[in-house]
């Protein structure tokens, strides 16, 4: 007689599991198509961002000389501001600001009376060329008598620095991959689970030598192997297609499959909640709803966080897809590792501790 072998029960549930999530047509929509069909329409818009001339002042300026007001009231600057010099250096390598803006005043009896640093990025090098030429007519205009003369009045320097260029692509990919995640986890689950306890499947496991939580873990890593398989083809498209960036090709591509796991056993948890409070299968949309459509529109999947009001850039901050989306990007253009976006993989972790204890608590076998 053969002796039972959970090992092998397992097998037999992840490759049950894995044909039915390959039959079920909402997995392969949510899953794959939903996002495709975003990342096809955002590559095809274009690589780049739309024109603009934002500016922004870099810090340590002299920020009460007349030039620096004289440029604050030019309409065609739009100036913004970042909250440390590390996001203000992102804004410019990204293309989200053409140019940070340094004004000194010079001594006086010292010519030219002011001197102006221009820092720019390679993919801004264009509208950098034409701010340069803004802030002379400028300078011209506040004197006219010595028009041919503008040095006497201030020295333009402008200095580009050689970076990558940040697509579209390379923002909306991530996030495409990361609202992919947190719709099949948590749609996902919370229909598996509740479906196989109203169908009594769960119960009839229990006549069978296989020990609870195989039964959960084999679900788990069949959805695991799904989305991965997914997150594959999403990644290679938006790279084929589209020139989306991994810095370090192939060992980029394992790290961001690494951070997707992690997102994704979150993501199954909120599943877990939702399939054992739902009183029928009607009930899990809306409550899946509560769950995901916050995240999809505030959690940086088409904007970022930046954009939103300051008032409601905490709660975006608090939502576990905005730190999944982070840390995606941060490993695909940046170059980050592992290591690197520990900070978002803590927090991360963090959530999963908290939803997993709610689950422990709420789950329902029968």
């Amino acid at each position: 007689m053969t002796q039972y072998s959970n090992a092998r029960a397992m097998r037999a549930l992840i490759k049950a599991s894995l044909q039915s999530i390959f039959r079920s047509p909402s997995a392969i929509v949510f899953s794959i198509a939903f996002p495709l069909i975003f990342i096809l329409v955002f590559g095809f818009l274009g690589g780049g961002k739309g024109y603009s001339i934002s500016v922004a002042s870099a810090y340590g300026s002299d920020t009460t000389n007349d030039l620096y007001k004289v440029l604050h009231n030019v309409p065609v600057l739009k100036w913004v501001s970042r909250p440390d010099t590390a996001a203000l250096n992102k804004a410019v390598r990204e293309g989200d600001i053409v140019a940070t803006i340094d004004v000194k005043k010079q001594a006086a009896g010292v010519a030219p009376q002011y001197k102006i640093v221009l820092d720019a990025s390679t993919e801004a090098e264009d509208k950098a060329q034409q701010l340069s030429q803004i802030i002379s007519g400028v300078v011209q205009h506040m004197d006219p008598e010595i028009q041919k003369h503008i040095d006497q009045i201030a020295n333009i320097d402008l200095q580009i620095s050689k970076v990558r260029m940040y697509k579209t692509i390379d923002f909306i990919l991530p996030g495409q991959l990361g609202f992919s995640l947190l719709a099949a986890g948590v749609f996902g689950t919370a229909f598996v689970f509740f479906n196989m306890r109203q169908t009594l499947v769960l119960k009839r496991f229990f006549a069978t030598p296989v020990r609870r939580e195989i039964i959960v873990l084999s679900e788990g890593i069949a959805r695991m192997l799904f989305q991965m398989m997914g997150a594959i083809v999403i990644i290679g498209l938006g790279y084929f297609a589209f020139g989306f960036t991994l810095i370090h090709g192939l060992v980029t591509v394992l790290e961001m499959l690494v951070v997707c796991v992690f997102g994704l056993m979150v993501f199954m948890g909120f599943g877990f909640i939702i399939s054992s409070i739902a009183k029928s299968e009607s009930s899990i949309p809306p409550l899946s709803n509560i769950v995901t459509l916050p995240q999809f529109l505030l959690a940086g999947t088409f904007f970022p966080i930046d954009a939103f009001p300051k008032w409601l850039q905490p709660i975006c901050k608090a939502l576990p897809l905005s730190y999944l989306n982070d840390a995606l990007r941060k490993i695909a253009f940046d170059g980050a590792g592992i290591w690197d976006v520990r900070i978002d993989m803590l927090i991360l972790i963090g959530w999963g501790v908290l939803v997993y204890f709610v689950a422990g608590k709420v789950f329902k076998w029968e």
